[in-house]
């Protein structure tokens, strides 16, 4: 058994770390086994305890602490991280979910919980896209992209390039390697995007190789020409990423939506409907295409290929960004 103190010690009897307490506590809870689900609930945990800890949070580290209160702030932070596009309603319905279940781990009952999630956040998650994305027009593109530079919003300019031409997300765009990006794509002709990946996905086992056409090395070599001094990605040397969505990217974002452009996700979406129709010759569902009534097996093939591009590896996915198949 995992309980190193008494039940009603310091986060419960788990020791003395918040970060520690709650992926033993999953494990007392299942008994040592269901390793994926044991796994999946502590990285959620973790980034709720990165949270509690943070300026923005309440500075705890004794799950005693933690009130119904800490847990609708929570949600509302998650709620902001939602508008900024760093995170999808899926993700942050997922880590209060997770939160939920590892306080009861700890606590021993469900006090202390967020009964619905999706009502905590305000929205609604939906796996199906059903409203052509923001960013398929080029000219409107790039009228928003003369606009950030002209109010010197430079790095938003070179992040709104590297996402519309490689299906970045958002931190994988600020977080990339430049210099290795364009050795990459004049070396081999495609790129591997590894920096800011989410789950892990990173490194040798985990390839997510682009092709480095004319748009892709165009933003690449936007980014670095607009990369600060000493830095190889869009990030300056004393800079850290949550100061640069803070103080950087939160500011830019009025600007975007004044262009009309609801959030960087709706560039990879945008990005992912582009790919279908290169790689089927039909317009992507959500664009009034019925691939997938002609030849289901292109519709298969180009949605894998799509789901592998995007970072996701799960097909089903994809019709979040193009739509259903009909």
């Amino acid at each position: 058994m995992a309980l190193v103190g008494r039940r009603d010690g310091r986060n419960f009897g788990y020791g003395r770390q918040l970060s520690y307490a709650g992926p033993q506590a999953l494990k007392d809870m299942f008994a040592g086994g269901h390793f994926a689900t044991v796994k999946a609930h502590s990285d959620r945990w973790q980034a709720f305890v990165k949270w509690c800890q943070s300026t923005d949070g309440p500075g705890y580290n004794d799950a005693r602490q933690i009130d119904r209160s800490t847990l609708h702030s929570y949600a509302t932070h998650l709620r902001q991280q939602i508008q900024q596009g760093e995170i999808c309603i899926a993700t942050a319905q997922n880590r209060l979910s997770s939160v939920n279940r590892t306080l009861a781990a700890l606590r021993g009952d469900q006090y202390v919980k967020i009964a619905s999630p999706s009502k905590a956040l305000g929205m609604q998650r939906s796996s199906v896209r059903n409203r052509a994305p923001d960013g398929q027009d080029r000219q409107r593109l790039s009228r928003v992209v003369e606009a950030l530079r002209e109010q010197h919003h430079e790095r938003i300019a070179a992040i709104v390039c590297l996402v519309c031409a490689t299906g970045m997300r958002l931190r994988e765009a600020i977080l990339a390697d430049l210099p290795r990006l364009q050795r990459e794509a004049k070396r081999f002709g495609r790129i591997n995007i590894q920096n800011g990946t989410k789950g892990g996905r990173s490194g040798a086992f985990a390839p997510r190789w682009i092709e480095a056409n004319k748009d892709v090395k165009a933003a690449l070599r936007f980014a670095q020409n607009t990369s600060p001094a000493g830095s190889r990605n869009l990030l300056t040397r004393d800079e850290s990423y949550a100061a640069f969505l803070q103080r950087t990217v939160r500011p830019a974002r009025e600007l975007l939506h004044e262009q009309g452009l609801k959030g960087f996700h709706e560039l990879r979406a945008a990005y992912a409907c582009e790919r279908y129709e290169q790689l089927t010759g039909h317009a992507a569902p959500v664009n009034g295409g019925h691939c997938y009534r002609i030849d289901r097996g292109l519709d298969q093939q180009a949605r894998k290929q799509i789901s592998l591009e995007l970072g996701h590896n799960r097909i089903d996915v994809v019709a979040a960004y193009i739509g259903d198949r009909r």
